[in-house]
């Protein structure tokens, strides 16, 4: 079956500054669960400017202790890939993510986007799309499509009120114009 969550939501600030702080996000105290987040690869295309980052995030199992007992989810951490294509010209970065635990049993990507706001070009946009499906664990498919679907959308929430707090920080009061 599987399980889809929509974000979308303008930061108020420019699209570099929104960049950065997307890129340092990861690890910090606002959400424990993020261990780690480490650059594997990283290469720009001289003719187009584009510059492509391979990362890996190390983050903890969030499943539910009574779900656990479940031997193949009774495990501390998970792994996630991200690769993501930073274009300055064009003021857009496009990201991919997917889980790389449990691969035989479930799939998780994401697909978002930070672009200028058509709105208004001292704005950023971001698009989000993630989707799960379970597969291979039985009667227990349903009940964890509906904890990673909660999971999902709680995460969407609480990453884009991290890049909120980040951005106040880093870069003062957000652009009202």
């Amino acid at each position: 079956m599987g399980v889809t969550v929509e974000v979308h939501q303008v930061y108020k600030y420019p699209f570099e500054q929104v960049v950065a702080s997307f890129l340092r996000k990861y690890p910090n105290p606002m959400d424990k669960n993020v261990i780690s987040v480490n650059t594997v690869e990283e290469k720009r295309d001289v003719s187009t400017g584009i510059i492509y980052r391979k990362r890996i995030a190390i983050c903890r199992n969030v499943i539910p202790e009574i779900l656990r007992k479940v031997s193949i989810l009774k495990i501390p951490d998970i792994q996630l890939e991200e690769e993501s294509w930073l274009n300055p010209q064009k003021r857009s970065m496009a990201i991919q993510s997917h889980c790389l635990t449990w691969t035989q049993y479930a799939s998780m990507k994401e697909e978002s986007v930070f672009q200028e706001s058509m709105e208004n070009p001292n704005w950023t946009e971001f698009i989000q799309r993630g989707r799960i499906s379970i597969t291979g664990a039985g009667f227990l498919n349903c009940i964890l499509e509906t904890f990673a679907s909660t999971f999902l959308r709680q995460g969407a929430q609480k990453g884009i009120r991290i890049m909120e707090t980040l951005l106040k920080e880093q870069c003062g009061a957000p652009s009202a114009e």
